[in-house]
């Protein structure tokens, strides 16, 4: 059905009014607008996006996202380093077959040998790499549901707090054995599990409809650059410190975010003392809808919903094997030091974050300007971000012990995967802006399971690390990705879906008199 603005309102006038009036839309079964009743006063101008309370949130959660990436992949480099089968002194791989390529790149210094090293097979090193996840599921629904209750600001900032002081402890439990260690990883699971579905919560409060995908690209790009700094610099550590020193650092980092995070944020525009009177009233008069309940069986039943499941399920599977694996793979295939492992490893993560802000300013250019359906541009930017990565992803089975190749195809599956960060990722705004942070906490409980099975199947059909045995691994995630691609192609909708909107509170209009 074509939308025509009425002769008084301007076009972009009219699609903000769209976006931002959902308490006043009468929304149609399927989700689609049939009428829409738009207030008679005019909105408050935008505020000013320089300065403002909402991008600092923005930035701060995007260096909190950064240090949840760095406690989440430190594991993935420091692994190589802390296996005395994999890596030892004289950098030698002892468990190299014939199929695997040659060394690169001997480093001529010496390498720190100080820290313990221990004799972890395959399917151990699968465990404690997939052993986050088995925490990290338990609280994505809660996370949400105490966010909304208690605040997202000291949900998200506590839980952080947690994995961080977790992760200074690391070296020590290391120590006393595997078991002991996967138990760690267990506890940073849970208390990092309640970081996204916090985050969602909070935006849901902050965010403008217009500004959503430009302001959750900004928080999730610190997530990339968690991934992309981390990589490296945790190859360099382990190389010149010794391993415990990667755990010790990002450790530190999360304590020193927590003190400006409990400092400057606030859960919501009325509770910041320093917000402009301009900007709390945009935002606010951008959402207007307030919670009073969970439509728990319209939240279960909606397919929308499901479709955003299976996107980020399939999403995640191809994206947690290689954030756990790829220096494994650099390592054990390729033939890469602990020094060059982490840079390399990093490389798809640095094109993955340029993508992922780009996209998210393209994607609300043609929401605002252009006047794209939103139901457009999140399926378009979800195909480009999982079909692209899938074909990559096979070609780079098929290079064999041409490294560059190896490299330039691995780096762009992933920058074609940031993509994606401004279609299913943030859908969830989309279909139910008041009930984000427990819809993030149901897709991502789902989401959280390839990163709990995918490193330890990956690590059982790579026992004996030839080409051909990773090459399966690349297959089967591309598989996964495109069904994933297909479904929210099929079912993902753009609109607030009926359960999701609110009625306005009785006499609101005139007690706003």
């Amino acid at each position: 059905m074509d939308l025509k603005a009425p002769s008084q309102f301007k076009p972009q006038l009219y699609l903000h009014e769209f976006y931002t009036d959902l308490d006043k839309q009468e929304v149609a079964v399927n989700g689609d607008v049939d009428t829409l009743k738009l207030h008679e006063d005019t909105p408050p101008h935008k505020a000013p996006a320089c300065g403002s309370a909402r991008y600092c949130l923005a930035f701060l959660s995007s260096y909190g996202f950064f240090v949840v990436y760095a406690l989440r992949v430190n594991l993935s480099v420091a692994m190589v380093d802390m296996l005395n089968s994999t890596h030892t002194h004289t950098h030698t791989h002892s468990n190299h077959s014939g199929s695997v390529c040659p060394l690169h790149d001997l480093p001529t210094t010496h390498h720190n040998n100080k820290a313990s090293v221990y004799d972890w097979d395959a399917q151990t090193q699968g465990w404690i790499l997939g052993a986050f996840f088995y925490g990290y599921i338990f609280t994505q629904i809660s996370g949400g549901y105490l966010a909304g209750n208690f605040g997202a600001k000291w949900v998200l900032g506590l839980g952080i707090l947690g994995a961080s002081s977790l992760t200074l402890l690391t070296p020590v439990v290391a120590d006393l054995g595997a078991g002991y260690l996967i138990a760690l990883r267990v506890l940073e699971g849970v208390s990092q599990g309640v970081s996204f579905p916090s985050i969602f919560a909070m935006w849901s409060n902050w965010a403008p409809p217009l500004e959503r995908s430009r302001l959750l690209t900004i928080t999730f790009i610190g997530a990339q650059l968690g991934t992309v700094v981390c990589l490296p610099l945790s190859g360099q550590i382990c190389f010149y410190l010794g391993w415990p020193y990667v755990f010790y650092i990002t450790g530190v980092l999360g304590l020193l975010w927590f003190i400006l995070w409990s400092a400057l944020i606030f859960s919501s525009p009325d509770t910041h003392p320093r917000i402009s009177a301009q900007e709390r009233l945009y935002i606010s008069n951008s959402l207007k809808n307030e919670v009073s309940h969970i439509p728990w069986c319209s939240i279960v039943k909606s397919v929308p919903l499901w479709a955003i499941v299976v996107a980020h399920f399939s999403y995640n599977w191809t994206f947690y094997s290689l954030l756990t694996l790829l220096p494994t793979y650099m390592n054990v295939i390729l033939g890469f030091s602990i020094q060059k492992n982490g840079i390399l490893s990093a490389l798809p993560y640095m094109g993955c974050a340029v993508t992922a802000v780009l996209s998210g300013q393209v994607v609300d250019y043609l929401r605002e300007s252009c006047l794209y359906r939103t139901v457009v541009v999140r399926k378009c930017a979800t195909l480009m971000g999982m079909i692209g990565p899938a074909v990559f992803l096979v070609a780079t089975g098929y290079t064999g012990c041409n490294y560059i190749m190896a490299v330039a195809f691995l780096t762009i599956s992933t920058t074609l995967g940031g993509i994606s960060m401004a279609g299913f990722s943030i859908n969830h705004l989309d279909i139910a802006p008041s009930y984000a942070g427990i819809l993030q906490g149901i897709t991502n409980s789902f989401a959280t399971i390839p990163g709990m099975v995918g490193p330890v199947i990956a690590r059982a059909l790579t026992q004996h690390n030839t080409i051909g045995e990773w090459r399966t691994v690349f297959y089967i995630a591309a598989a996964i990705n495109l069904l994933g691609s297909m479904v929210f192609t099929v079912f993902g909708q753009g609109t607030v879906q009926p359960w999701a909107v609110l009625a306005p509170p009785p006499h609101e209009d005139s007690a706003s008199q």
